[in-house]
């Protein structure tokens, strides 16, 4: 069968594609819609692709006549194998969805109208920001703050949670801009409070939701409200790991901790909710490499102050589980384990803390890491923590004589 050649102006700049839903931008170029909306909200990008200028107004405007031109091509073209694109369902508007909004706010319609509303954000990344540009938002926080109320009055709060699971959902599910974040945490300063209390008392999925939310809000949040945080909400943040709802929330209450830690008083925070003895039995049961590394690091940042190192000094495998996973993990984990150790022998050094590091194969760990092939930076802080305690740990018949050889000078 012979080749032909499809017109270039057919083709996305992007996928190098057909076009199945051509749509310009801004700047005047086209590309098919599920290209540049992954482009653009994915990859949170602000330039358009061909011309590298910034793309002022995010609205995507149909194409109408190159669609048909293309539609038109693929017919008579059909019998070198093109099929004819279906012509795509027009995109919600804003009067759409405010007036979606109007009638969730009768309460006989309102379960109805949310779950109509995750539907139409899950059809794709442009229904979202139009979702978010109609003031849902607003309207969505709303309902989980006066769920929250009315749950604090209710002694069965089965109904009134029900409203909340679909709000906070759909909040979840909107992949919200940074500038729609910041403005939530800004307009409802009880926002993070509620989120706090669904977490305590939702369901698994709200709590995950919750959670996930949390996380975003604090990659946004200033200084001022991250030293702020109630010390309610690292009870719950710890409770979920805890608890072990799902892989997503365990990891998402990690990197939530990694986020929130380095500011004010959140590592006692965190040491006081009980984190230090789960985030240690977590990393003994854990395998996977990437939640071994944020739980050493979540570790590692609550061991700079004294109260986590008392609670690690004080776990009765903390030092050897933290040892254990050197060299087994990763150049990453091996050099979050390495730091805990150096954090622990510089500000613990005890007679008994410096015993327990020998008996317990601490120091022959250490020991092994200077003979393999490991990051310059690990060897060069193992070594610190080797000369730091030389005196009582270098004649020990606790190392072997293997490992001895390369104990530093």
């Amino acid at each position: 069968m012979e080749e032909i050649d499809v017109p270039p102006f057919f083709l996305c700049p992007i996928s190098l594609e057909i076009m199945k839903d051509p749509v310009t931008v801004s700047t005047g170029i086209t590309y098919d819609r599920e290209s540049i909306e992954k482009w653009l909200y994915s990859g949170k990008n602000t330039t358009c692709p061909v011309t590298k200028q910034v793309i002022a107004d995010s609205e995507l405007t149909p194409n109408h006549t190159l669609r048909r031109l293309i539609q038109s091509w693929c017919v008579l073209n059909a019998s070198h194998g093109f099929e004819r694109i279906p012509t795509p369902r027009p995109p919600i508007n804003k009067a759409q969805i405010a007036k979606l909004l109007t009638d969730a706010k009768s309460p006989q319609q309102q379960t109805k109208c949310l779950r109509r509303l995750q539907s139409i954000a899950a059809e794709n990344a442009t229904n979202k920001r139009c979702i978010e540009a109609a003031g849902a938002v607003e309207f969505l926080a709303a309902i989980v703050i006066n769920s929250n109320s009315m749950e604090e009055s209710s002694e069965d709060g089965v109904d009134s949670t029900r409203p909340t699971d679909e709000a906070l959902s759909i909040l979840y599910n909107l992949q919200l801009s940074e500038a729609g974040l910041k403005n939530l945490l800004g307009k409802n300063s009880d926002f993070v409070e509620c989120l706090t209390r669904v977490m305590q008392r939702g369901t698994y999925e709200s709590r995950a939701h919750g959670a996930l939310l949390l996380k975003s809000l604090m990659e946004v949040a200033d200084p001022m409200q991250l030293t702020r945080l109630n010390p309610q909400l690292f009870i719950e943040a710890i409770q979920i790991l805890q608890d072990q709802i799902s892989y997503q929330a365990s990891k998402t209450i990690l990197q939530l901790l990694i986020n929130v830690c380095p500011w004010g008083r959140n590592r006692v925070k965190a040491v006081e909710a009980g984190g230090v003895p789960i985030l240690i039995d977590l990393l003994l049961d854990s395998t996977e490499k990437r939640a071994c590394e944020m739980i050493l690091t979540v570790l590692e940042m609550i061991c700079g102050c004294a109260e986590g190192r008392a609670e690690l000094l004080g776990h009765a495998t903390g030092l050897a589980v933290v040892s254990k996973k050197i060299l087994r993990v990763s150049q990453m984990a091996s050099e979050r384990a390495v730091r805990i150790l150096l954090v622990v022998s510089k500000f613990c050094p005890t007679p008994s803390v410096l015993q327990e590091m020998l008996q317990l194969g601490v120091v022959s760990k250490l020991c092994l890491v200077l003979q393999v092939d490991c990051s310059s930076k690990i060897k060069e802080r193992a070594r610190e923590v080797l000369k730091l305690h030389a005196r009582a740990w270098k004649n020990s018949p606790c190392i072997p004589t293997n490992l001895l050889s390369s104990y530093p000078a």
